[in-house]
């Protein structure tokens, strides 16, 4: 495995007249024993397709290579994506797309593994991880996020990504990665996470206007989680302007359901699910 050194990378970048670019997310992966860490923590099975988001020089890329996989990645730099295309000229299984992941029509594919863009990560997760059958994934993350996905039950940690994600993936392990792996070195810490797909996503989130409800429903409401229920899904109500009931009303429903009005943030991420089904079926049916 022959990852590029920091000079490497350097002399790379000036050639192709890149800087990096912040609101791309491109930090460059430099550091060989992470790409050995991301390949052994995979278990990549010989009949998995691979999808890699943001390749940047194909560090990472050239370690998937070599597990005989096929695999899509997809790079919206054109200059990187030409890179890419000659470096990897000859390798056939891998195809390369020049297109924003958020954007793009995904082929199927069995595993993520990637270094995402870290200012994307809650678009990316809802792309490729919110919907029926999600793949797994091993992927390069900010920390803080990584700690919000795997620390439910803290109020400081418990956010909307806590709850989303949690309703479609189940976070596996989290290992700590140093941001001096990478060019040029984020601001951020990072870390590395291992996901897989629940075995059993709530139904309710298996139709897709109620799965954006739900999604909205969680982005509307998690801002609020230090109030109690109702005065949420008031407020809610309110700023999405979806409907708008008395106080006494919302309380009716949600005591006809057996929730209690606590907060926001005691609540467990099923609860919130069904309490999604329950807004949605009361505004809608």
């Amino acid at each position: 495995m022959n990852s590029m050194n920091s000079q490497e990378t350097h002399l790379i970048l000036r050639k192709l007249g890149i800087k990096p670019n912040k609101r791309l997310g491109q930090n460059f992966l430099i550091d060989k024993n992470i790409v050995s860490k991301i390949l052994s923590e995979s278990h990549l099975l010989e009949d998995e397709v691979v999808l890699e988001i943001g390749p940047g020089l194909g560090a990472l890329t050239e370690g998937l290579i070599g597990q005989g996989n096929k695999i899509y990645a997809f790079e919206i730099d054109f200059k990187l994506y030409n890179f890419l295309t000659e470096k990897f000229r000859s390798v056939k299984n891998l195809e390369l797309f020049n297109q924003d992941i958020l954007k793009a029509q995904i082929p199927h594919h069995d595993i993520v593994i990637s270094n995402i863009p870290y200012s994307i990560t809650g678009a990316i997760f809802e792309k490729v991880f919110y919907k029926e059958k999600p793949a797994r994934g091993v992927l390069i993350i900010e920390n803080t996020i990584a700690e919000r996905i795997f620390f439910k039950n803290t109020y400081k940690n418990f956010s909307r990504i806590t709850v989303s994600f949690n309703a479609f993936m189940e976070p596996i392990q989290k290992h700590k990665i140093s941001k001096f792996c990478f060019i040029p070195t984020p601001k951020i810490e990072l870390a590395l996470i291992i996901v897989k797909p629940k075995e059993n996503i709530n139904p309710f989130l298996l139709i897709e206007d109620q799965r954006k409800f739900f999604l909205k429903f969680v982005a509307g409401l998690m801002p609020y989680k230090n109030k109690n229920l109702i005065n949420g899904i008031m407020l809610f109500l309110k700023k999405e302007e979806i409907g708008f009931s008395s106080k006494q009303e919302i309380y009716n429903v949600i005591k006809n359901a057996k929730f209690n009005d606590k907060k926001i943030a005691q609540f467990k991420v099923e609860e919130i699910i069904e309490l999604s089904k329950l807004i949605f079926n009361w505004l809608y049916n």
